[in-house]
């Protein structure tokens, strides 16, 4: 199973929210020194998002990412801000390996259409639930589409991974919703990427033996809760 140590981007620094609310960040610093731990710790992905770009659509770290890819030896997944093809191809051309989409997909659906066949092996679909309702734009508003509706429709785009995140469960160090996250990767038949409330090396076990293709760690690693080291070996089993 494949780690992505979480740097989420707000106005240029390193933050976490709590269960996605812009009202509750807690602020860590500077996101290459970040990016530069999380290498060095031996992690090979890094799921960069941009928060800014995510709550107003206007993306902005473009720069960072090209430091990053610049400095270190490490594969990229970037979210938020991404509203266009044009959009995705300056991102890629940032620095990012892949992107991750979601609120495209509900409301520019020919912009995403696009995307989806120009980049089929670049694009992961992003997967932001609350109670199994697909939510958009920073997670602030919700669809009347459900997560596994919205998943199978990528899947027969020829997307091949998605990212689901339980709104309900991030930041909070509650546990990952493993049934769900289980259940969103075989009804739809995408390589999900686990994401939200990990916070113990026996979440990773959990998401390990089922079967889960990666798994996003974000306060758990920056609180000291987990260590990457230690989670990376549980991931490789």
């Amino acid at each position: 199973m494949i780690l992505f140590p979480a740097i989420d981007i707000l106005n240029g620094k390193a933050v976490r929210l709590y269960k996605g609310d812009r009202n509750k960040v807690t602020e860590y610093g500077d996101p290459l020194e970040f990016a530069e731990k999380w290498a060095e710790a031996g992690a090979k992905w890094l799921h960069v998002v941009d928060l800014s770009g995510a709550f107003t659509g206007e993306s902005g770290i473009d720069s960072i990412l090209t430091q990053i890819k610049k400095r270190l030896n490490i594969s990229v997944q970037s979210g938020g801000g991404l509203r266009s093809v044009n959009d995705v191809q300056r991102r890629l051309d940032a620095g990012a390996d892949r992107v991750v989409i979601g609120t495209m997909a509900a409301c520019h659906p020919d912009e995403f259409a696009l995307t989806a066949y120009k980049f089929p092996e670049k694009v992961v679909a992003g997967i932001d639930a609350r109670d199994g309702m697909f939510a958009v734009k920073g997670w602030t508003e919700q669809t009347d589409i459900t997560a596994v509706y919205f998943g199978k429709k990528c899947r027969k785009m020829g997307i091949r991974y998605a990212l689901f995140t339980d709104i309900s469960k991030d930041g909070a160090m509650e546990g990952c919703n493993v049934c769900e996250t289980i259940r969103i990767q075989k009804e739809t038949e995408l390589q999900v990427i686990a994401s939200g409330g990990i916070s113990s090396l026996k979440d990773i076990e959990n998401l390990r033996d089922s079967g889960i293709y990666g798994a996003v760690l974000g306060k758990s690693i920056y609180s000291g809760a987990v260590d990457l080291k230690e989670a990376l070996k549980t991931a490789r089993g």
